[in-house]
């Protein structure tokens, strides 16, 4: 299947593009943000971000009560597209596509808007309709979620408006925009100190609303999608809830539904000032997210998912997508991570023979002993993972390559895979060799949760003694068969035909057999294929 690749780069970053590439900008004047994505797209639908700017000339602002674009936020959002603009020509860009959306298209003056925009800045501006914005936020969660199976309700919550898109084994069935949107929601039930009272006549409003276009008995337990600002700084605030802070992007956090309301029930009480101390919420929001989380929640009661997923990208992605004229393809369950994580590896040079050869052993020891561990089937696919990604850092320089593999990974943009599980695959790479985890020693590590501290135990210590197994690089060990033992867990490795007797195999994991020993709470024993056990040696 062709599938549409995102890799992003480093604002910073003024690479070449590739040959046959174009080089786009996608611009989205929002009701409350104004966003550029510039990027490279190539004949086959793989988009390389190369530069990114945000402003938030704030639009829907005062809209509700004038029915038109205030002269300040028009002002403001002129002067943010033509260092938009401006930027994307010096990066060699042929085309720059711009899209507006609820305020201006319902703003008695947003005509007027684009065409001083035009004058200005000389980029033609699209009004899109609310059935166009659901349809290009669909596009962009298609590109980056599974949504080939069952029923998904993809939800954008913008600065005046709502964007549904429903749809079922990946084909949409229906298109809604209600006019729901955080800043247009806020200045019609929360200004002032409305409290408690001002939230539930908003949720209200809200409620009935849903009611005519949401029937429930074909939606209730859906998947959710959901992008727009509200929910990547809901995702920021659930991460440090749970003790993620050094995730490098909040993009597939899923969060379970009752945390919408606890989150909310918290910030519903604290004034906007008050919020700007609350971990994970940008301060350029803190005066809307209570309704934009009213919204959500509103819109998860109606659905009951049992959780929902943030997603990072939206209109913009979803646009550049249709410049590209590439072919909407539904995923395969799993594919889009499995694809992320390779072309990652492959971007870094990672010697495929090798990463292959411990990813499949490391399995082969995952199979046969993380239940005993205490391992969970989602395990599984964060030690696949780690093991293809280990040596990564041999792309920056091999002394102290499990370190910058860390970095690596923890700085990539990995599609299918939530900022925690991220946040844990890097961490197993970088303990592949080495130290061993020390709380005491290692900054990161200190950081995470307990529960998070002993996952990246338990699947480094399988990590290890793959590795060890694979020390030449040579693929000699054909398969490893594991036996419990009343003393000792026994890892015996079989040879290739063509290899035999597996000694520099053997003497590396059983060099690196020591935090496996740890995490089982008994010895290990590294056996040759005639039967004979490796004498204990230093352990690495």
């Amino acid at each position: 299947m062709a599938h549409p690749s995102l890799s992003l780069h480093a604002p910073s970053s003024r690479s070449p593009r590739e040959e046959g590439a174009q080089r786009i900008a996608a611009i989205d004047i929002g009701s409350n943000s104004v966003r550029q994505i510039v990027a490279d797209v190539s004949a086959n639908g793989t988009i390389r971000v190369i530069d990114e700017m945000k402003a938030a000339p704030r639009l829907q602002a005062g809209l509700l009560e004038r029915n038109e674009l205030g002269d300040e936020p028009m002002r403001l959002a002129i002067e943010s597209v033509t260092r938009m603009a401006t930027l994307a020509r010096q990066l060699g860009c042929k085309r720059i596509e711009a899209v507006a959306t609820s305020a201006v298209r319902g703003a008695t003056n947003g005509a007027a808007f684009v065409r001083r925009l035009r004058e200005a800045t000389g980029v033609r501006v699209r009004i899109l309709d609310g059935e166009e914005e659901a349809r290009l936020a669909f596009r962009s969660a298609l590109a980056h979620f599974d949504l080939g199976r069952g029923r998904a309700v993809v939800m954008d919550i913008g600065g005046g408006s709502i964007e549904l898109a429903l749809a079922a084994e990946g084909i949409v069935e229906r298109f809604v925009s209600l006019p729901f949107g955080a800043v247009r929601l806020t200045e019609q039930f929360l200004l002032g100190r409305p409290g408690r009272k001002g939230v539930r006549k908003l949720r209200r409003a809200v409620r009935e609303g849903l009611r005519e276009v949401l029937p429930v008995r074909d939606w209730r337990g859906a998947e959710v999608i959901a992008s727009g600002g509200t929910f990547t700084n809901l995702a920021g605030m659930h991460l440090h809830r749970q003790g993620v802070r050094i995730a490098h992007s909040v993009h597939g956090t899923r969060i379970a539904w009752h945390e919408i309301e606890i989150i909310l029930e918290t910030l519903q009480e604290l004034t906007p000032d008050e919020r700007l101390a609350v971990p994970g919420l940008n301060a350029g929001r803190a005066d809307i997210i209570v309704a934009g989380l009213a919204v959500a929640a509103e819109v998860c009661e109606r659905i009951e998912p049992r959780s929902f997923v943030a997603s990072a990208y939206g209109i913009r992605e979803g646009l550049l997508l249709d410049l590209a004229r590439v072919k909407p393809v539904v995923s395969d369950p799993g594919e889009a991570r499995e694809r992320s994580v390779r072309e990652f590896a492959e971007r870094c040079h990672y010697e495929e023979p090798h990463a292959r050869q411990v990813q499949r052993l490391a399995l082969q020891l995952f199979d046969a002993v993380g239940l005993r561990l205490g391992c969970t089937a989602s395990d599984r696919a964060s030690l696949a993972d780690a093991a293809l990604l280990h040596d990564v850092g041999y792309h920056i320089n091999y002394q102290q390559h499990h370190k910058h593999s860390f970095h690596l990974i923890q700085h990539a943009d990995f599609l299918g895979m939530t900022p925690d599980e991220q946040v844990v695959v890097a961490h197993v790479a970088r303990y592949h060799r080495g130290a061993i985890p020390d709380r005491r020693k290692h900054d990161a590590y200190r950081q995470l949760v307990r529960a998070t501290r002993e996952r990246v135990l338990r699947l480094a210590a399988m990590l290890r003694v793959a590795d060890g197994f694979d020390r030449g690089h040579a693929a000699a060990v054909d398969h490893l068969s594991v036996r419990w033992m009343r003393r000792a867990m026994r890892i015996t490795a079989h040879a290739s035909a063509r290899h035999a007797p597996l000694r520099l195999e053997l003497w590396g994991a059983n060099r690196k057999k020591g935090l496996l020993e740890e995490v089982a709470g008994t010895p290990v024993e590294i056996v040759a294929p005639d039967g004979s056990v490796m004498d204990d040696i230093d352990q690495d």
